[in-house]
This record gives structure tokens, sequence and C-alpha cells, in this order.
């Protein structure tokens, strides 16, 4: 596994990374989390040795300046640009190939792999974001690595990249490697993960696995649609649980699963035309966690606040 231990790194008066430990399981995709300038980007510099400060990050027992073939064994993805503007596709992995003891074969094995073998001779430089970030794909699983750690691995991807991605990395955690990627796309990481670090302010907030984590910062919910709603709200109130209306029809339950309502519906002769629990997302949950860790935070974008613009656009 990849184990963090006590991270650190300051800028001044600035504490971008405060004594952050968590670990990230070998067969899983660890989902790193966090709001703006929480300091995920700083960690994981500090985990690969690109940073100086405190802690110590081990891959298998083994820091990334202690590895004996780095590229074999970490694969890494922090910035799609790094490839210099003028050099082909091609020749940059050849590049970095070479230095790593890895034959051309295997470089036209991961362009092909990424989609990007028929312009292989293309330069780096009029690539676009999205090529630039399959070249940056193509670099970190050069050696064939048994550890991955991306950040923002889906940025400018369009949604067939994106659906790619995020199959490449289950099937990588499936034959056991250990996938450690950093995203701002939370609906693609709810698809994607297995377990999750959720930081702010440089602090770890959780390190658990996606439902987990769900569960312990929102509240599911049971939708009862029903004619006959006083005698569900009387039979519920009976049981001390919290029920509420939803329209005219509908009654939304907290305190009781699934069962436990349909049970109280049948003892009250409440006839239910539809029953489900409806799941908070890991959206709500993520605010929730780190709703006081925010640095880059927008005013609430209100009803009244919409209704005021639309005002001053028709005055002039």
């Amino acid at each position: 596994m990849i184990t963090v231990q006590g991270l650190g790194r300051r800028y001044g008066e600035t504490v971008a990374v405060d004594d952050l430990s968590f670990t990230a399981r070998s067969g899983a995709v660890t989902g790193f989390l966090g709001p703006n300038g929480a300091g995920k980007s700083t960690t994981m510099r500090l985990m690969l040795g690109l940073e100086h400060g405190a802690g110590r990050t081990t891959f298998g027992g083994r820091t990334y300046r202690e590895l004996a073939d780095p590229v074999k064994t970490v694969g890494v993805l922090l910035d799609p640009g790094a490839a210099h503007p003028a050099r082909s596709a091609y020749h940059h992995l050849r590049m970095v190939a070479a230095g790593a003891g890895i034959g051309e074969r295997r470089v036209r094995e991961v362009l092909s792999l990424v989609g990007l073998d028929d312009v292989r001779r293309r330069r780096a430089g009029g690539f676009s974001l999205g090529m630039r970030q399959r070249l940056g794909l193509a670099t970190a699983l050069l050696g064939d690595p048994e550890y991955l750690v991306l950040d923002e691995p889906v940025n400018g991807l369009d949604p067939e990249g994106v659906h790619w991605t995020r199959a490449l990395l289950r099937d990588l955690a499936e034959e056991g490697r250990t996938v450690f990627a950093s995203s701002h796309l939370l609906s693609e990481m709810a698809q994607t993960a297995d377990d999750l670090v959720v930081i702010g302010r440089g602090r770890l907030i959780a390190a658990q696995s996606v439902e987990d984590f769900i569960a312990a910062y929102t509240r599911s919910e049971v939708v009862v649609r029903t004619t006959d709603t006083e005698a569900l709200l009387a039979g519920l109130g009976a049981q001390g649980a919290t029920a509420r209306r939803e329209g005219a029809e509908t009654v939304v339950v907290e305190g009781l699963d699934a069962d436990q309502v349909a049970e109280s519906a049948a003892r009250g002769g409440v006839r239910v035309r539809e029953l489900h629990t409806r799941q908070s997302s890991l959206e709500d949950a993520f605010l929730a966690a780190t709703a006081e860790a925010g640095q880059y935070s927008a005013g609430e974008y209100s009803a009244e606040l919409r209704e005021q613009r639309g005002q001053e656009r028709k005055a002039a």
C-alpha cells in the first residue's frame, strides 16, 4: 500500500499541509478530495519528494527516492503539460523509456492504449488539453507500475475519455495495483473510487470508504407516496419518527428504514403507491464535510439575487 505519515509543508506563515497521515490500499482506487487550496497538489508533490517538508511516504515500504526503478514502480501524472512542446508524443515517451530501460515496443503499446498512436508523430505543443492529458497518462503507465499517483486524470477529457479513464483505473485496481487519484468531478469519483481521503486547509477530514463517508456526513430518507398521508403521519409519529409532507401525496421519513416504514403503513392500513430510500450523493457529503474548510467560497446565489439581476438586465 501507499503509507503517508505526518506530511507537513509551510510557505512562510501559511501552512499548506498540516501533519497529514493516511493509507491507500492495494487493489483499490483511492480518491483524493478537497476544496480549492486544500493542499492536494502540495501533498502529492510531498509524497513523491518533489517538495521538501515534514513526514514520510512509502510505496510498499520504500520512499520514492529509495526505489531502484521508480518509473516501473510508481506511475505519476501531476502536470499534463510536462512534455516539451517541440517533441512528438512518440519521442517524449521514447526519452522517458530510454532513461528507465524500457523498450520501444512498450511505447507503442501505451500510445495505442490511450488512443494517441495515430498522432504519435505530432508535436505535443499542438495537442489539445485532452490529448495532453492522454499523453500524461501514457507516461504514467509506461513502466507498467504497481502504484499510480494521478492529479486530476480526467481534466480536459471528453465524455468518452472520462468513461475510458474510469474503466482503466477500475481495471488497474482489479489487477491488484494501488491507484491514488485526485479529482474535482465528484460525480465521476463516486463511480470510480472505492475509498476516499478528504482534506481541508491541509488537514485530514476523512479517510474511509465512499459508502461510509456518505453515511457519516449525510442522512438517508424514505420517500412514501400515498393518498392517506394523515394516517401515515400519525402512525409514524407514534413511533417517534420524523416525517414531513413533500407535496400533496408524498411523505418523507427520517429515523426509520424502508422496512420499518412499510410495516408502519401496513399496521395503519395505509395503502402505499410507492416507497423508496432516497440516498444523498457524494457531492452532498463532500459539501457537508468541507463546509468549514473552504478558502475560496462564493456568496450564495439565491432566488432574490437572481430576481435582482434579472431586473437590472431589463433596466439596462
